[in-house]
């Protein structure tokens, strides 16, 4: 199998990422918090991006805030996959009413902008990452829905569908077995996306002030705390921000690859 080049770069940048995230206290060079030098001093041998607005290493406050923002957001993609998956398939295989029911309730929530939503929710709720998890991955899930009753509603008029209900198979084996591996290439490529949105909106959450609190670190909110800087050339606000940048790019990219792997590989059920 060979792998493209834009394939080759997505798979080295995302799992240095990822990595850089899951060994963060042990290659970063100070504590997350931990006041080492003067207000924005440049990068030195001693901090290679230099210090934050209060003298904490950036480089540490960069890796601890990976380390934050690709688990929240990644735990929030699993939830929004695996609740809106499901429901998506249960309201194209039941029809009728179930199907009726959630998709007005889907389209309800959906109707309100995501962010106004999750602010307001936010403003009542106690800010924790359990919390930004569960609203983050809640919201999102109505997205997951309605791509996953679309491609579902196209599956359950193929013969094998149709075969495994005259079997008289449950639900669970039609969602699980005939319909969610024919509808995988959409879902992965749905999945790449949906992660850099759940990336995007943990790192806006922050710099409005209500995402990943303080004495946690996480991009968005190093891009509010050096935001200041900026006026006076530090350029301290730009380095998480290009960082966001650069896991989204890697992320489509492998997920651009993977897509044209499984449908490539997609022969469909007969």
């Amino acid at each position: 199998m060979r792998i493209p080049i834009s394939a080759l770069v997505g798979l080295f940048f995302t799992g240095a990422f990822f990595l850089a995230a899951i060994f963060a206290p042990l290659i970063a060079p100070y504590g997350m918090a931990e006041i080492v030098g003067g207000v924005w001093d440049p990068a030195s041998s001693t901090h290679w991006l230099g210090t934050d607005a209060i003298g904490r290493d950036l480089l540490s406050r960069m890796i601890y805030g990976g380390q934050t923002t690709i688990f929240v957001a990644s735990a929030a993609t699993v939830l929004s996959f695996t609740l809106g998956s499901v429901l998506g398939f249960s309201a194209a295989v039941a029809g009728a009413w179930v199907d009726q029911g959630l998709s007005r309730m889907v389209d309800l929530v959906m109707a309100i902008p995501a962010l106004i939503l999750a602010l307001v929710i936010l403003s009542v709720l106690p800010v924790t990452l359990t919390v930004l998890i569960l609203v983050m991955g809640l919201l999102d899930a109505t997205r997951v829905f309605r791509l996953a009753r679309a491609v579902a509603v196209d599956i359950t008029v193929m013969d094998y569908v149709e075969a495994a209900r005259l079997r008289g198979e449950g639900w669970a084996w039609i969602i699980f077995r005939e319909i969610l591996p024919n509808a995988l290439s959409p879902l992965v490529a749905e999945l790449g996306l949906r992660f850099i949105f759940a990336v995007l909106f943990i790192s806006t959450l922050s710099f409005l002030g209500l995402g990943v609190q303080p004495p946690l670190a996480d991009w968005g909110g190093i891009v509010k705390e050096n935001s200041s800087g900026l006026v006076y050339g530090i350029p301290a606000a730009l380095i998480p921000a290009f960082a966001i940048a650069a896991l989204a790019i890697s992320v489509n990219l492998v997920a651009d690859w993977v897509l044209s792997r499984t449908t490539s590989l997609k022969g469909g059920r007969g």
